[in-house]
This record gives structure tokens, sequence and C-alpha cells, in this order.
């Protein structure tokens, strides 16, 4: 028996694989590395399709310096900047998503954190939403303190988005005006919360295979059950701007390891999906198990309607 097969035998038995045996994966024939990842997939989280949609609720003028992000005040990009989006605009496309039959709904605005008066009037806006719709509310503002994030509890939010982006050993290389530990002390503050997490992170901006591997395990370490996996899309104007694009092989290799490094999470297609043949359709059949469905901050995605098309072609199931 070969050993990506042997390797996916022993983690349908519940075996944690080693940061070697992982690393080791990125040798092995593609697509037996895909079909085992796709069975661990079957086996594990079944074939259910978790879709979700963000808006931009707020955009530009951010003052960390990510590299990776057309939001930035450290860089020109030309990225369209508004203040924090009325409550009518924010239902109008949480009801919209709603009808097409989207799993859940995250508003996302730019910046650190948010100001006290922005987080005011987010709090009041989830607390209108629980109330207004049925689409299951997810929330991404930034580093908060656990006092913060309790509050969002209690209005309905049901789960937390706070990537850790890259790898620990590599995240000084992306940001320096914020830290890696930030970023993990605002996931365990939402989990203390009663919060669930959606973490993931980027891959394409220079970081190693390792690096990859490395924000795999510590996603699994945090117990994180939806982990979106972002290819970069370089953004003119941002240090990253002239990174070679990551080919379908290195995106699909990467998805296919971190299922098998976290069997029983929401592995999340996010950014960059438009770098994969029919939008990711290998993706769900490479470990793959939820997507981003729509446009998303600063760059487009796909139609709802074409996703879910795609999905049940494929013979999966969505809501």
């Amino acid at each position: 028996m070969s050993f990506v097969c042997s390797l996916k035998d022993r983690v349908l038995q519940g075996y944690e694989i080693t940061k070697i045996e992982a690393l080791r994966l990125y040798l092995e024939p593609k697509e037996k590395l895909y079909s085992c990842a796709n069975e661990i997939r079957e086996v594990m989280v079944g074939d259910k399709v978790d879709l979700c949609s963000i808006i931009n609720g707020k955009s530009g003028r951010c003052s960390e310096d990510c590299k990776y992000c057309a939001q930035s005040i450290y860089f020109n990009t030309g990225v369209n900047e508004y203040k924090l989006l009325s409550y009518d605009e924010i239902k109008s496309m949480a009801k919209e998503n709603e009808q097409a039959g989207v799993d859940r709904f995250s508003i996302v605005t730019s910046g650190k954190g948010l100001v006290a008066n922005d987080f005011e009037r987010v709090i009041n806006y989830y607390e209108r939403l629980n109330d207004e719709c049925s689409i299951s509310l997810c929330a991404s503002h930034g580093i908060l303190e656990k006092s913060s994030l309790i509050r969002l509890k209690k209005t309905g939010v049901k789960r937390y988005h706070h990537n850790i982006e890259t790898s620990k050993q590599y995240y000084s290389n992306i940001c320096s005006t914020h830290s890696y530990e930030d970023r993990i002390n605002t996931i365990l503050s939402a989990k203390e919360a009663g919060l669930e997490v959606c973490s993931g992170g980027i891959i394409g901006m220079g970081e190693s295979k390792e690096d990859r591997v490395d924000m795999a395990i510590e996603l699994k370490m945090l117990k994180i059950l939806s982990i979106p996996i972002n290819a970069l899309m370089a953004i003119k104007g941002t240090p990253l701007e002239n990174e070679v694009n990551l080919t379908e092989e290195e995106i699909l290799r990467t998805i296919a390891i971190f299922r098998f490094i976290n069997p029983k999470a929401n592995i999340r297609l996010a950014a960059g999906r438009n770098l994969l043949s029919n939008y990711g359709e290998n993706a769900f059949k490479s470990g793959a198990n939820a997507t981003i469905t729509g446009n998303l901050l600063t760059t487009c995605g796909n139609n709802i309607e074409a996703d879910r098309k795609m999905i049940s072609d494929l013979g999966l199931k969505v809501k």
C-alpha cells in the first residue's frame, strides 16, 4: 500500500499526522493525494457543503501594514474607501443571501479593530439582524477584547472570524504593526466568550511549504473547525504585488494536506478561486467542503447560483 493511502487509513482511525508526514505528502502523486483527502472528507464531514457570504461593511483606511492587503493606509492601491454602511444596506445583503440558500453571513470591517462608536453600531446591527433574518450570523472585526466578544455573542452572533494568516515564524514578514500573538489571543478570547471560530490564512505570500504545514498544525491545536484557505491575489500597490500566482496543483495539494491535518474541519475556499479551473470544482474533489460564495472584500468571487449548481453537479449537497 502506498504511503498516502496508508496514512489516510490511519487518519480515518483517529491518527494525527506529524509535521514530517505532512511535508512528505507534498511529494506524493497528486491524484492519489487528492482522492485520499476526498475520502477523508467523505467519512469525516459528509457530503454537505457549507456556504457563507460576506459584506465589506467598512472599507479602507486600515492602520495596519499587512503586506497583502489593499485596505492599508500604507499602500496606494486605489481601493474604494467608505465608512460603516447603513443597517438597511447590510440587511438587504443578508436577506438576499438568506433567500439564495446561503448558510452564514458576516459583516467584515477594515481596521485593527472597531472604534467605540462603530462597535456600538454593529452591535445594534447584529441584534436587529438576529430578529429580522434567519441566516446564521458571523462577525469579523479584527482584534477585540474578550468583553467585546461576549457582547457580540449576546447579540446572536454564532461565529467570529479571525485568520492567523500564516505560520508563527513567517508572520513578521507580512505584518509589523501587530503580532501573531495578538491574533492568537483574539481567537482564544472568542472561544472563551462562547463563540465558534473561523480561522485560516493566505498561501502564496512567499512562505515555504513548511510554513503552510505549520499553519495547518496551529489551527488543529486551536481546534478550529472552519478553516478558510485564501490563495494570494496580488494587488497592485501592495508590497506583494509582484508575487507570482500559485499553480492549481500547489493550491489543491495544500487543501488536501490541510484535510489530512484537520480531518473534521470545514476546509473553506476563499480568495483566489479564480486561480482554479471552474472556480474550484477540483477543490471539492481534493478535501474542501465549504466556500465563501459571492464577492469578497476587494476581489470578485463566484455567484451563488453558479456555486450551487457546481456543487450539485458534483453530487454534493447544499442547503
